[in-house]
């Protein structure tokens, strides 16, 4: 089904702004509501334990034309509204260090890449909420000046799953969300009716509100001051539907936050409560094109992170295969 097919029974969503505002209170009770720690075995690899080997037959039978889609952003060294830390790409032999035949060229590269300018994974150990990360460990006991020792990226390993795009500048017309647009419960569910898409028990969920499209036509803005991204009252939908990853074009929260003295709710309840990790800054516009071509929404999802001892994340290009 086109996104145009939606109909006068599944109305496009409305409202442009980040809230309703939620208070602590609300929040903690939301935290509490969602919270699977203790669940699983490793711990440490939270809702990726959901993926077992009857979900990754499932998602290569989704493939039919063997299209394969990057989902990554550029490797990003200029600095910008959006892009505070760049990261640094330099040459480190042109040729001329070793001897001769053959001659060989190398570079360097490094990042500082929780930010919005390099497209990463967000592992457990990469967020705490009132002191501790998810399965209730305290985050002062197991991370330090050394890297982690619960919740590190290299405990995950390769991902992959069934992806779902959730394409909703598609399904209302439009190029893109505005920045500071909430997207709601209600609104995943009217996109899963338009897009004749399901989410459902390990699935990887993928969010595009235009966010690339909107730089590259307007220009860039200062993303930690207003994203497009979901609202808090999204995630127990998705909590229920049992899903294994996270992942937008921004950084999954909605900006500014709508709820008071936190400032990525989302992250706090993905990351600590449910055990899920993140895909921040994914480039989903070839994506967009390539399921709009296709008819469908849903695909074959290969995330492989770096196997960093410690590491609270890394960069990745996630791969979509249709």
């Amino acid at each position: 089904m086109s996104p145009s097919s939606a109909d006068a029974a599944n109305p496009a969503p409305t409202g442009v702004g980040n809230g309703p505002a939620v208070s602590r209170r609300e929040f903690d009770a939301l935290f509490e509501a969602v919270r699977t720690w203790g669940r699983w075995s490793p711990a440490d690899r939270g809702a990726w334990n959901r993926v077992t080997a009857d979900h990754v037959r499932r998602a290569a039978a989704r493939v039919r034309t063997g299209t394969v889609v990057p989902l990554a952003l550029p490797w990003n060294t200029r600095p910008g509204p959006g892009n505070r830390k760049p990261a640094l790409h330099h040459m480190t032999d042109l040729g001329d260090v070793e001897a001769p035949e053959p001659s060989t060229h190398k570079d360097f590269i490094a990042a500082d890449y929780h930010g919005k300018g390099i497209t990463h994974l967000d592992a457990l150990c990469h967020i705490a909420y009132r002191g501790q990360l998810y399965d209730g460990r305290t985050a002062h006991e197991v991370v330090d000046a050394a890297g982690a020792r619960f919740g590190a990226v290299s405990t995950l390993g390769p991902l992959v799953t069934r992806g779902v795009l959730l394409d909703l500048p598609a399904v209302l017309g439009i190029h893109w969300l505005e920045p500071g647009r909430a997207v709601h419960a209600r609104d995943i569910v009217v996109v899963e009716k338009a897009l004749d898409v399901t989410i459902g028990d390990g699935d990887a969920v993928l969010l595009r509100s235009g966010h690339v499209r909107r730089r590259e036509e307007l220009g860039a803005w200062d993303p930690d001051t207003a994203s497009a991204g979901f609202h808090v009252d999204a995630l127990p939908l998705l909590a229920e539907r049992g899903i294994a990853l996270l992942g937008a074009d921004g950084d999954s929260d909605v900006r500014p936050s709508p709820v008071d003295g936190v400032h990525s709710p989302v992250h706090a309840l993905a990351v600590a409560a449910m055990g899920m990790p993140l895909l921040d800054n994914l480039d989903l516009e070839a994506l967009s094109a390539a399921t709009a071509t296709a008819g469908r929404y849903d695909f074959m999802l290969v995330v492989a992170p770096l196997n960093v001892p410690g590491g609270t994340g890394s960069p990745v290009n996630p791969v979509a295969v249709l």
